[in-house]
Protein backbone atom coordinates (compact mmCIF):
# COMPACT_ATOMS: atom_id res chain seq x y z
CA UNK A 1 0.00 0.00 0.00
CA UNK A 2 1.72 3.48 -1.07
CA UNK A 3 0.99 6.58 0.97
CA UNK A 4 1.05 9.83 -0.96
CA UNK A 5 1.11 13.07 0.95
CA UNK A 6 1.85 16.81 -0.75
CA UNK A 7 4.74 18.98 0.88
CA UNK A 8 1.95 21.37 1.53
CA UNK A 9 -0.14 18.86 3.76
CA UNK A 10 3.02 17.43 5.16
CA UNK A 11 4.27 20.79 6.29
CA UNK A 12 0.44 21.24 7.71
CA UNK A 13 1.61 18.65 9.80
CA UNK A 14 5.09 19.03 11.08
CA UNK A 15 5.79 22.26 10.97
CA UNK A 16 4.67 22.79 14.68
CA UNK A 17 7.11 20.51 15.57
CA UNK A 18 10.03 22.90 14.33
CA UNK A 19 10.97 20.94 10.85
CA UNK A 20 9.87 21.19 7.40
CA UNK A 21 9.50 17.83 5.11
CA UNK A 22 9.62 18.12 0.87
CA UNK A 23 7.30 15.90 -0.58
CA UNK A 24 6.90 12.61 0.68
CA UNK A 25 6.20 9.52 -0.17
CA UNK A 26 6.02 6.40 2.43
CA UNK A 27 5.88 3.35 1.01
CA UNK A 28 7.39 1.27 4.56
CA UNK A 29 7.97 2.96 7.93
CA UNK A 30 11.64 2.59 6.78
CA UNK A 31 11.35 4.31 3.79
CA UNK A 32 9.80 7.64 6.07
CA UNK A 33 13.22 7.00 8.70
CA UNK A 34 14.86 7.74 5.40
CA UNK A 35 14.48 11.42 5.63
CA UNK A 36 17.19 11.17 8.23
CA UNK A 37 19.60 12.41 5.43
CA UNK A 38 17.24 15.61 5.67
CA UNK A 39 18.53 18.53 7.89
CA UNK A 40 16.80 19.20 10.98
CA UNK A 41 17.14 21.67 14.12
CA UNK A 42 19.88 20.17 16.60
CA UNK A 43 17.52 19.31 19.19
CA UNK A 44 15.74 17.18 16.70
CA UNK A 45 17.73 15.08 14.25
CA UNK A 46 17.91 12.33 12.48
CA UNK A 47 15.85 8.96 12.88
CA UNK A 48 14.40 10.60 16.44
CA UNK A 49 12.45 13.64 14.34
CA UNK A 50 11.63 10.95 11.84
CA UNK A 51 9.93 8.95 14.55
CA UNK A 52 8.54 11.59 16.61
CA UNK A 53 7.27 13.48 13.40
CA UNK A 54 5.79 10.49 12.07
CA UNK A 55 4.05 9.49 15.32
CA UNK A 56 2.84 12.75 15.96
CA UNK A 57 1.07 12.90 12.31
CA UNK A 58 -0.19 9.36 13.40
CA UNK A 59 -1.71 10.73 16.32
CA UNK A 60 -3.33 14.15 15.43
CA UNK A 61 -4.42 13.67 11.99
CA UNK A 62 -5.14 9.61 11.74
CA UNK A 63 -8.49 10.50 10.34
CA UNK A 64 -7.05 12.36 7.84
CA UNK A 65 -4.48 10.30 5.79
CA UNK A 66 -5.80 8.13 2.98
CA UNK A 67 -4.31 5.48 1.39
CA UNK A 68 -4.14 5.03 -2.43
CA UNK A 69 -3.79 2.15 -4.43
CA UNK A 70 -0.42 2.68 -6.27
CA UNK A 71 -1.16 2.18 -9.44
CA UNK A 72 -2.52 6.12 -8.73
CA UNK A 73 0.91 7.08 -8.97
CA UNK A 74 0.57 7.66 -12.74
CA UNK A 75 3.46 9.80 -13.78
CA UNK A 76 3.81 11.56 -17.23
CA UNK A 77 7.16 12.74 -16.66
CA UNK A 78 6.47 16.14 -15.67
CA UNK A 79 6.91 15.69 -11.88
CA UNK A 80 3.46 15.61 -11.46
CA UNK A 81 0.93 13.25 -9.44
CA UNK A 82 -1.84 12.12 -11.67
CA UNK A 83 -5.27 10.15 -11.20
CA UNK A 84 -8.05 8.80 -13.70
CA UNK A 85 -11.47 10.39 -13.30
CA UNK A 86 -12.68 7.27 -12.93
CA UNK A 87 -10.49 7.24 -9.67
CA UNK A 88 -11.87 10.53 -8.98
CA UNK A 89 -15.07 8.95 -9.09
CA UNK A 90 -14.64 6.87 -5.82
CA UNK A 91 -14.15 9.98 -3.69
CA UNK A 92 -18.06 11.05 -3.63
CA UNK A 93 -19.70 10.74 -0.50
CA UNK A 94 -19.88 12.95 2.84
CA UNK A 95 -16.66 11.49 4.50
CA UNK A 96 -14.69 10.87 1.17
CA UNK A 97 -15.40 14.25 -0.52
CA UNK A 98 -13.49 14.96 -3.68
CA UNK A 99 -13.31 17.85 -6.65
CA UNK A 100 -11.57 18.61 -9.56
CA UNK A 101 -11.14 22.13 -10.81
CA UNK A 102 -9.16 23.45 -14.17
CA UNK A 103 -7.45 19.45 -13.78
CA UNK A 104 -6.25 20.07 -10.60
CA UNK A 105 -8.11 17.52 -7.12
CA UNK A 106 -9.13 19.32 -3.93
CA UNK A 107 -10.18 17.14 -0.94
CA UNK A 108 -13.46 19.33 0.09
CA UNK A 109 -14.62 16.74 2.88
CA UNK A 110 -14.01 18.99 5.69
CA UNK A 111 -14.78 22.16 4.16
CA UNK A 112 -18.31 20.75 2.65
CA UNK A 113 -19.55 21.52 6.27
CA UNK A 114 -18.45 25.19 5.98
CA UNK A 115 -19.21 25.86 2.47
CA UNK A 116 -21.30 29.04 2.29
CA UNK A 117 -23.22 27.61 -0.37
CA UNK A 118 -24.39 24.45 1.82
CA UNK A 119 -22.99 20.73 0.97
CA UNK A 120 -25.56 19.73 -1.64
CA UNK A 121 -24.09 21.76 -4.12
CA UNK A 122 -20.56 19.66 -3.32
CA UNK A 123 -22.26 16.76 -2.84
CA UNK A 124 -24.08 16.43 -5.71
CA UNK A 125 -21.16 16.96 -8.00
CA UNK A 126 -18.51 15.31 -5.46
CA UNK A 127 -15.86 13.32 -7.90
CA UNK A 128 -16.26 15.05 -10.86
CA UNK A 129 -14.36 18.18 -12.49
CA UNK A 130 -16.70 20.90 -11.29
CA UNK A 131 -14.93 23.72 -12.88
CA UNK A 132 -17.59 25.30 -15.04
CA UNK A 133 -19.88 25.56 -11.73
CA UNK A 134 -17.25 27.03 -9.78
CA UNK A 135 -16.18 29.65 -12.18
CA UNK A 136 -20.58 30.42 -12.29
CA UNK A 137 -20.87 30.67 -8.12
CA UNK A 138 -17.27 32.09 -7.14
CA UNK A 139 -15.74 35.42 -7.30
CA UNK A 140 -12.00 35.02 -8.57
CA UNK A 141 -11.14 36.24 -4.91
CA UNK A 142 -12.23 32.11 -4.00
CA UNK A 143 -9.59 31.23 -6.00
CA UNK A 144 -6.67 31.55 -3.26
CA UNK A 145 -8.66 29.46 -0.49
CA UNK A 146 -8.38 26.32 -2.83
CA UNK A 147 -4.65 25.92 -2.13
CA UNK A 148 -4.81 24.43 1.21
CA UNK A 149 -7.29 22.17 -0.38
CA UNK A 150 -5.56 20.59 -2.99
CA UNK A 151 -4.30 16.64 -2.57
CA UNK A 152 -1.14 17.10 -4.79
CA UNK A 153 -2.79 15.21 -7.65
CA UNK A 154 -3.81 16.51 -11.11
CA UNK A 155 -6.78 15.01 -13.14
CA UNK A 156 -4.98 12.71 -15.36
CA UNK A 157 -7.67 12.36 -17.85
CA UNK A 158 -8.28 16.39 -17.99
CA UNK A 159 -10.13 17.85 -20.98
CA UNK A 160 -12.25 21.02 -21.59
CA UNK A 161 -15.00 21.00 -24.15
CA UNK A 162 -15.23 23.61 -27.11
CA UNK A 163 -18.23 24.96 -25.62
CA UNK A 164 -16.83 25.20 -21.91
CA UNK A 165 -13.88 26.81 -23.11
CA UNK A 166 -15.59 29.88 -24.74
CA UNK A 167 -18.29 29.79 -21.65
CA UNK A 168 -15.51 30.43 -19.38
CA UNK A 169 -14.22 33.00 -21.67
CA UNK A 170 -17.29 34.56 -21.37
CA UNK A 171 -17.09 34.71 -17.76
CA UNK A 172 -13.53 35.87 -17.59
CA UNK A 173 -14.19 38.56 -20.06
CA UNK A 174 -17.28 39.98 -18.07
CA UNK A 175 -15.04 39.80 -14.92
CA UNK A 176 -12.14 41.92 -16.60
CA UNK A 177 -15.23 44.15 -17.48
CA UNK A 178 -15.95 44.55 -13.66
CA UNK A 179 -19.51 43.59 -14.85
CA UNK A 180 -20.39 41.36 -11.91
CA UNK A 181 -19.38 44.21 -9.64
CA UNK A 182 -21.50 46.88 -11.43
CA UNK A 183 -25.03 46.53 -9.85
CA UNK A 184 -26.87 49.96 -11.22
CA UNK A 185 -29.66 51.75 -9.68
CA UNK A 186 -31.73 48.85 -9.68
CA UNK A 187 -31.78 48.06 -6.17
CA UNK A 188 -32.39 51.27 -5.05
CA UNK A 189 -35.47 52.31 -7.56
CA UNK A 190 -36.81 48.73 -6.67
CA UNK A 191 -36.26 49.49 -2.47
CA UNK A 192 -38.15 53.04 -3.35
CA UNK A 193 -41.26 51.32 -5.13
CA UNK A 194 -41.21 48.72 -2.32
CA UNK A 195 -41.48 51.25 0.29
CA UNK A 196 -44.17 53.13 -1.69
CA UNK A 197 -46.24 49.79 -1.92
CA UNK A 198 -45.92 48.59 1.66
CA UNK A 199 -46.58 52.40 2.60
CA UNK A 200 -49.78 52.75 0.23
CA UNK A 201 -51.39 49.29 1.58
CA UNK A 202 -50.86 50.13 5.45
CA UNK A 203 -52.26 53.50 5.02
CA UNK A 204 -55.34 51.57 2.64
CA UNK A 205 -55.78 49.18 5.95
CA UNK A 206 -55.95 51.90 8.59
CA UNK A 207 -57.55 54.85 7.29
CA UNK A 208 -59.99 53.67 5.23
CA UNK A 209 -63.14 52.05 5.54
CA UNK A 210 -63.91 51.12 1.80
CA UNK A 211 -63.85 47.18 0.90
CA UNK A 212 -62.51 47.89 -2.27
CA UNK A 213 -59.51 49.76 -1.01
CA UNK A 214 -58.52 47.11 1.40
CA UNK A 215 -58.70 44.86 -1.76
CA UNK A 216 -56.49 47.26 -3.71
CA UNK A 217 -54.37 47.60 -0.47
CA UNK A 218 -54.13 43.70 -0.32
CA UNK A 219 -52.80 43.78 -4.33
CA UNK A 220 -50.25 45.96 -3.21
CA UNK A 221 -48.95 44.15 -0.96
CA UNK A 222 -48.73 41.21 -3.49
CA UNK A 223 -46.82 43.35 -5.62
CA UNK A 224 -44.63 44.57 -2.99
CA UNK A 225 -44.12 40.70 -1.70
CA UNK A 226 -43.32 39.75 -5.65
CA UNK A 227 -40.38 42.85 -5.72
CA UNK A 228 -39.46 42.03 -2.58
CA UNK A 229 -38.66 38.17 -3.49
CA UNK A 230 -36.42 39.71 -6.80
CA UNK A 231 -34.93 41.67 -4.34
CA UNK A 232 -33.87 38.80 -1.74
CA UNK A 233 -32.92 36.54 -4.77
CA UNK A 234 -30.16 38.94 -5.69
CA UNK A 235 -29.29 38.88 -2.08
CA UNK A 236 -28.87 35.24 -2.17
CA UNK A 237 -26.71 35.41 -5.00
CA UNK A 238 -24.26 38.04 -3.55
CA UNK A 239 -25.02 40.85 -5.84
CA UNK A 240 -27.63 43.06 -4.26
CA UNK A 241 -25.42 45.05 -1.62
CA UNK A 242 -21.92 45.79 -1.56
CA UNK A 243 -20.27 43.53 1.26
CA UNK A 244 -21.45 39.54 1.87
CA UNK A 245 -22.00 40.96 5.24
CA UNK A 246 -24.72 43.54 4.09
CA UNK A 247 -26.31 40.89 1.75
CA UNK A 248 -26.71 38.80 4.53
CA UNK A 249 -28.97 41.51 6.30
CA UNK A 250 -30.79 42.74 3.71
CA UNK A 251 -31.89 38.54 2.62
CA UNK A 252 -32.99 38.14 6.77
CA UNK A 253 -34.62 41.84 6.74
CA UNK A 254 -36.28 41.43 3.26
CA UNK A 255 -36.97 37.81 2.91
CA UNK A 256 -37.56 36.60 6.65
CA UNK A 257 -38.96 40.17 8.13
CA UNK A 258 -41.23 41.39 5.20
CA UNK A 259 -42.23 38.18 3.13
CA UNK A 260 -41.76 34.96 5.82
CA UNK A 261 -40.13 32.75 3.50
CA UNK A 262 -36.06 32.19 5.29
CA UNK A 263 -34.00 33.21 3.61
CA UNK A 264 -32.21 30.22 4.58
CA UNK A 265 -34.63 27.94 2.76
CA UNK A 266 -34.06 29.94 0.10
CA UNK A 267 -30.46 29.52 -0.55
CA UNK A 268 -30.92 25.62 0.40
CA UNK A 269 -33.31 24.84 -2.25
CA UNK A 270 -32.11 27.48 -5.05
CA UNK A 271 -28.63 26.47 -4.90
CA UNK A 272 -29.53 22.46 -5.11
CA UNK A 273 -31.74 23.73 -8.14
CA UNK A 274 -29.21 25.61 -10.13
CA UNK A 275 -26.64 22.77 -9.58
CA UNK A 276 -28.97 20.18 -10.67
CA UNK A 277 -31.36 21.96 -13.00
CA UNK A 278 -33.94 19.96 -13.75
CA UNK A 279 -33.02 17.08 -12.44
CA UNK A 280 -36.45 15.29 -11.54
CA UNK A 281 -34.62 13.56 -8.32
CA UNK A 282 -31.96 16.32 -7.52
CA UNK A 283 -33.37 19.46 -8.21
CA UNK A 284 -36.03 19.98 -5.52
CA UNK A 285 -37.73 22.80 -7.46
CA UNK A 286 -39.61 19.96 -9.64
CA UNK A 287 -40.52 17.81 -6.87
CA UNK A 288 -44.13 18.66 -6.07
CA UNK A 289 -45.61 15.48 -5.73
CA UNK A 290 -48.86 14.28 -4.56
CA UNK A 291 -50.09 17.86 -6.45
CA UNK A 292 -48.30 18.29 -9.67
CA UNK A 293 -45.86 16.20 -12.06
CA UNK A 294 -44.04 17.38 -14.97
CA UNK A 295 -43.11 14.15 -16.36
CA UNK A 296 -44.48 10.47 -16.26
CA UNK A 297 -41.16 9.86 -14.93
CA UNK A 298 -42.21 10.75 -11.38
CA UNK A 299 -45.01 8.09 -11.59
CA UNK A 300 -41.56 5.59 -10.89
CA UNK A 301 -41.98 7.05 -6.70
CA UNK A 302 -38.43 8.43 -7.68
CA UNK A 303 -36.60 8.91 -4.78
CA UNK A 304 -35.74 12.54 -3.60
CA UNK A 305 -32.08 12.73 -2.86
CA UNK A 306 -32.62 16.06 -1.46
CA UNK A 307 -35.02 15.78 0.51
CA UNK A 308 -33.82 11.94 1.12
CA UNK A 309 -37.12 10.37 0.78
CA UNK A 310 -39.26 8.54 -1.61
CA UNK A 311 -41.21 10.58 -3.98
CA UNK A 312 -44.77 8.32 -3.67
CA UNK A 313 -46.70 8.47 -6.67
CA UNK A 314 -49.91 6.95 -5.04
CA UNK A 315 -53.69 6.78 -5.63
CA UNK A 316 -53.66 10.63 -4.04
CA UNK A 317 -51.07 11.40 -6.38
CA UNK A 318 -52.65 9.89 -9.57
CA UNK A 319 -55.43 11.79 -8.53
CA UNK A 320 -54.05 15.34 -8.34
CA UNK A 321 -51.83 14.91 -11.26
CA UNK A 322 -54.84 13.67 -13.15
CA UNK A 323 -56.28 16.95 -13.03
CA UNK A 324 -53.41 18.99 -12.72
CA UNK A 325 -53.91 21.58 -16.10
CA UNK A 326 -56.83 22.49 -14.37
CA UNK A 327 -55.93 23.19 -10.67
CA UNK A 328 -52.41 24.58 -11.94
CA UNK A 329 -53.01 28.37 -11.00
CA UNK A 330 -55.50 27.80 -8.43
CA UNK A 331 -52.43 26.23 -6.59
CA UNK A 332 -50.13 28.86 -7.58
CA UNK A 333 -52.20 30.84 -6.21
CA UNK A 334 -52.09 29.74 -2.66
CA UNK A 335 -48.99 28.37 -3.04
CA UNK A 336 -47.26 30.89 -0.83
CA UNK A 337 -48.58 28.48 2.49
CA UNK A 338 -46.01 25.88 1.34
CA UNK A 339 -43.21 28.33 1.65
CA UNK A 340 -44.34 29.47 5.05
CA UNK A 341 -44.58 25.61 5.81
CA UNK A 342 -41.22 24.69 4.03
CA UNK A 343 -39.53 27.63 6.16
CA UNK A 344 -40.77 26.65 9.70
CA UNK A 345 -40.05 23.03 8.98
CA UNK A 346 -36.47 23.64 8.06
CA UNK A 347 -35.78 26.55 11.02
CA UNK A 348 -37.17 23.63 13.34
CA UNK A 349 -34.86 21.09 11.97
CA UNK A 350 -31.84 19.45 13.38
CA UNK A 351 -30.23 20.15 10.10
CA UNK A 352 -27.15 22.72 10.57
CA UNK A 353 -28.96 25.80 9.10
CA UNK A 354 -26.19 29.30 9.19
CA UNK A 355 -27.97 32.26 11.07
CA UNK A 356 -30.37 30.25 12.54
CA UNK A 357 -31.08 32.25 15.25
CA UNK A 358 -31.58 35.42 13.07
CA UNK A 359 -33.86 33.80 10.47
CA UNK A 360 -36.15 32.51 13.37
CA UNK A 361 -35.90 35.98 14.61
CA UNK A 362 -36.79 37.56 11.34
CA UNK A 363 -39.31 34.86 10.74
CA UNK A 364 -41.26 35.68 14.53
CA UNK A 365 -41.20 39.46 13.25
CA UNK A 366 -43.28 38.58 9.73
CA UNK A 367 -45.91 36.59 11.96
CA UNK A 368 -45.98 39.13 14.43
CA UNK A 369 -46.75 42.48 12.10
CA UNK A 370 -48.67 40.19 9.27
CA UNK A 371 -51.28 39.27 11.78
CA UNK A 372 -51.79 43.11 13.08
CA UNK A 373 -51.56 44.00 9.79
CA UNK A 374 -54.92 42.09 9.07
CA UNK A 375 -56.37 42.41 12.24
CA UNK A 376 -56.75 45.94 11.85
CA UNK A 377 -59.75 45.33 9.30
CA UNK A 378 -63.37 45.87 10.48
CA UNK A 379 -64.45 41.88 10.13
CA UNK A 380 -63.29 38.60 9.38
CA UNK A 381 -64.90 38.09 6.00
CA UNK A 382 -62.60 41.06 5.01
CA UNK A 383 -59.65 39.61 6.20
CA UNK A 384 -59.77 36.04 4.65
CA UNK A 385 -60.62 38.49 1.30
CA UNK A 386 -57.65 40.47 2.25
CA UNK A 387 -55.28 37.61 2.56
CA UNK A 388 -56.50 35.65 -0.61
CA UNK A 389 -56.01 38.61 -2.47
CA UNK A 390 -52.79 39.39 -1.72
CA UNK A 391 -51.39 35.83 -2.42
CA UNK A 392 -53.55 35.40 -5.71
CA UNK A 393 -51.57 38.67 -6.43
CA UNK A 394 -48.08 37.16 -5.63
CA UNK A 395 -49.41 33.51 -7.19
CA UNK A 396 -48.37 35.28 -10.38
CA UNK A 397 -44.71 34.77 -9.15
CA UNK A 398 -44.89 31.31 -8.99
CA UNK A 399 -46.16 31.25 -12.29
CA UNK A 400 -43.04 33.24 -13.26
CA UNK A 401 -40.83 30.82 -12.13
CA UNK A 402 -42.78 27.38 -12.62
CA UNK A 403 -42.62 28.71 -16.71
CA UNK A 404 -38.58 29.12 -16.75
CA UNK A 405 -38.36 25.45 -16.38
CA UNK A 406 -41.63 23.16 -15.89
CA UNK A 407 -41.86 22.67 -19.95
CA UNK A 408 -38.24 22.57 -20.19
CA UNK A 409 -36.22 18.80 -21.09
CA UNK A 410 -35.78 16.95 -17.66
CA UNK A 411 -33.84 14.03 -16.71
CA UNK A 412 -32.96 11.71 -14.08
CA UNK A 413 -29.74 11.37 -11.95
CA UNK A 414 -26.95 13.73 -10.55
CA UNK A 415 -25.63 16.44 -12.45
CA UNK A 416 -22.87 16.32 -14.72
CA UNK A 417 -19.77 18.33 -14.08
CA UNK A 418 -18.68 18.34 -17.72
CA UNK A 419 -21.92 19.23 -19.52
CA UNK A 420 -22.47 22.22 -16.93
CA UNK A 421 -23.26 24.50 -20.12
CA UNK A 422 -25.60 21.94 -22.30
CA UNK A 423 -27.88 21.07 -18.68
CA UNK A 424 -28.69 25.03 -18.45
CA UNK A 425 -29.33 25.72 -21.66
CA UNK A 426 -31.70 22.64 -22.24
CA UNK A 427 -33.32 22.91 -18.78
CA UNK A 428 -33.98 26.25 -18.87
CA UNK A 429 -36.76 28.82 -21.00
CA UNK A 430 -36.58 32.53 -21.20
CA UNK A 431 -39.58 34.98 -21.37
CA UNK A 432 -39.43 37.89 -24.17
CA UNK A 433 -40.03 40.54 -23.08
CA UNK A 434 -39.80 44.53 -23.59
CA UNK A 435 -37.33 46.67 -21.69
CA UNK A 436 -40.06 48.16 -19.74
CA UNK A 437 -41.28 45.01 -18.11
CA UNK A 438 -38.23 44.37 -16.66
CA UNK A 439 -39.27 45.07 -13.25
CA UNK A 440 -41.60 42.92 -13.56
CA UNK A 441 -39.91 39.82 -14.14
CA UNK A 442 -36.94 40.83 -11.86
CA UNK A 443 -34.56 39.74 -14.53
CA UNK A 444 -35.49 36.31 -14.52
CA UNK A 445 -37.06 35.85 -17.96
CA UNK A 446 -33.37 35.81 -18.90
CA UNK A 447 -33.31 32.79 -17.07
CA UNK A 448 -30.55 31.05 -19.06
CA UNK A 449 -28.70 33.98 -18.75
CA UNK A 450 -28.77 34.37 -14.81
CA UNK A 451 -28.06 30.26 -14.68
CA UNK A 452 -24.74 30.89 -16.40
CA UNK A 453 -23.91 33.81 -14.93
CA UNK A 454 -25.77 33.92 -11.17
CA UNK A 455 -23.27 36.34 -10.08
CA UNK A 456 -24.64 38.72 -12.98
CA UNK A 457 -26.90 41.56 -11.55
CA UNK A 458 -29.73 41.88 -13.16
CA UNK A 459 -29.07 44.94 -14.77
CA UNK A 460 -26.90 43.18 -17.09
CA UNK A 461 -28.67 39.94 -18.30
CA UNK A 462 -30.46 42.48 -21.29
CA UNK A 463 -26.84 43.23 -22.67
CA UNK A 464 -25.14 39.70 -22.28
CA UNK A 465 -28.33 37.76 -24.00
CA UNK A 466 -27.28 37.83 -27.68
CA UNK A 467 -23.79 36.71 -26.65
CA UNK A 468 -25.48 33.85 -25.43
CA UNK A 469 -27.69 33.13 -27.75
CA UNK A 470 -24.84 32.78 -30.73
CA UNK A 471 -22.93 30.92 -28.47
CA UNK A 472 -25.95 28.22 -28.36
CA UNK A 473 -26.50 28.72 -31.70
CA UNK A 474 -22.62 28.04 -32.68
CA UNK A 475 -23.18 24.73 -30.53
CA UNK A 476 -26.58 23.53 -31.94
CA UNK A 477 -27.42 23.52 -28.30
CA UNK A 478 -31.45 25.33 -27.48
CA UNK A 479 -31.68 28.93 -26.22
CA UNK A 480 -35.46 29.34 -25.87
CA UNK A 481 -37.05 32.71 -25.70
CA UNK A 482 -40.62 32.93 -26.00
CA UNK A 483 -43.51 35.19 -24.93
CA UNK A 484 -45.12 34.87 -21.79
CA UNK A 485 -48.60 33.53 -22.88
CA UNK A 486 -46.77 31.43 -24.69
CA UNK A 487 -44.86 30.25 -21.87
CA UNK A 488 -48.24 29.59 -19.96
CA UNK A 489 -49.64 27.56 -22.88
CA UNK A 490 -46.45 25.34 -22.89
CA UNK A 491 -46.31 24.54 -19.55
CA UNK A 492 -49.84 23.45 -19.16
CA UNK A 493 -49.68 21.50 -22.72
CA UNK A 494 -47.12 19.71 -20.17
CA UNK A 495 -49.10 19.21 -17.13
CA UNK A 496 -51.79 18.29 -19.74
CA UNK A 497 -49.45 15.41 -21.26
CA UNK A 498 -48.47 14.04 -17.99
CA UNK A 499 -52.19 14.65 -16.73
CA UNK A 500 -53.68 12.08 -19.35
CA UNK A 501 -50.42 10.03 -18.82
CA UNK A 502 -51.07 9.34 -15.25
CA UNK A 503 -54.82 8.80 -15.88
CA UNK A 504 -53.69 5.70 -18.59
CA UNK A 505 -55.63 2.51 -17.00
CA UNK A 506 -52.67 0.23 -17.97
CA UNK A 507 -50.04 2.54 -15.27
CA UNK A 508 -49.69 -0.05 -12.35
CA UNK A 509 -50.26 2.36 -9.87
CA UNK A 510 -53.44 1.42 -7.03
CA UNK A 511 -56.82 2.64 -7.61
CA UNK A 512 -59.45 3.34 -5.10
CA UNK A 513 -62.69 4.43 -4.63
CA UNK A 514 -62.44 7.89 -5.05
CA UNK A 515 -60.64 7.41 -8.23
CA UNK A 516 -62.88 4.89 -9.72
CA UNK A 517 -65.83 6.99 -8.95
CA UNK A 518 -63.82 9.85 -11.27
CA UNK A 519 -62.85 7.89 -13.67
CA UNK A 520 -66.09 5.14 -14.53
CA UNK A 521 -67.36 6.63 -17.34
CA UNK A 522 -63.18 7.57 -18.93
Amino acid sequence: MLYTYPSSYITSLIIPLGFKIPDIRIQHFSHFLSLRRRTFPVEITGVQAARRGFEWCLKIRRSFLLPFPSSKLNSMGDGKKYITSEELKKHNNPSDLWISIQGKVYNVTEWAKEHPGGDIPLLNLAGQDVTDAFIAFHPGTAWKHLDKLFTGYHLKDYQVSEVSREYRKLASEFAKAGMFEKKGHGVIYSLCFVSLLLSACVYGVLYSESFWIHMLSAALLGLAWMQIAYLGHDAGHYQMMATRGWNKFAGIFIGNCITGISIAWWKWTHNAHHIACNSLDYDPDLQHLPMLAVSSKLFNSLTSVFYGRQLTFDPLARFFVSYQHYTYYPIMCVARVNLYLQTILLLLSKRKIPDRGLNIIGTLIFWTWFPLLVSCLPNWPERVAFVLVSFCVTGIQHVQFTLNHFAANVYVGPPKGNDWFEKQTSGTIDIACSSYMDWFFGGLQFQLEHHLFPRLPRCHLRSISPIVRELCKKHNLPYISISFYDANVMTLKTLRTAALQARDITNPAPQNLVWEAFNTHG
